[in-house]
């Protein structure tokens, strides 16, 4: 469902502080809204020194970019409150300051992606959608 790709430029996170940012991402897309914590994904990625230009000048300061792909049809509000509760805990966790993080959102329709072999449902139809999974791939996934 939601795939989220962290990239960190000018910073080294630990595997520590990757695992703590990839369960704070899940938990406030679960929080806010209701999805399962299973559909969640997080990926890493890093620049190297001299990579990272902003205004078209490299740039030294340590940068947290968060890109989330979605599904469509959640409200602003449901969007922002996201957004604010992962902002909140990337701070916590890397120690940087508000101003350098930055999130985007992206709404996909639920009939454009395909997950476990099937088209996404609709936000709010996860539970049927999860009961039509074989017992065997649940069995896999995290609660």
């Amino acid at each position: 469902m939601p795939t989220y790709t962290v990239t960190v430029a000018n910073l080294s996170l630990s595997p520590q502080q990757k695992s703590q940012i990839a369960a704070a991402i899940t938990t406030a897309h679960h929080t806010q809204t209701g999805a399962p914590r299973f559909f969640a994904q997080v990926s890493f990625l890093s620049t190297n020194e001299g990579e990272h230009f902003v205004g078209g000048t490299v740039s030294k300061a340590p940068q947290v970019y968060v890109h989330g792909l979605v599904r469509q049809g959640r409200s602003t509000e449901v969007k922002q409150a996201l957004m604010g509760q992962m902002i909140e805990d990337i701070v916590r966790i890397t120690g940087i300051t508000v101003e350098d993080v930055w999130i985007y959102l992206q709404d996909i329709p639920a009939t454009q992606m395909i997950e476990f072999g099937r088209f996404l449902p609709e936000p709010g139809d996860e539970a049927e959608w999860e009961r039509e999974m074989t017992p065997e791939k649940r069995s896999t996934l995290p609660d």
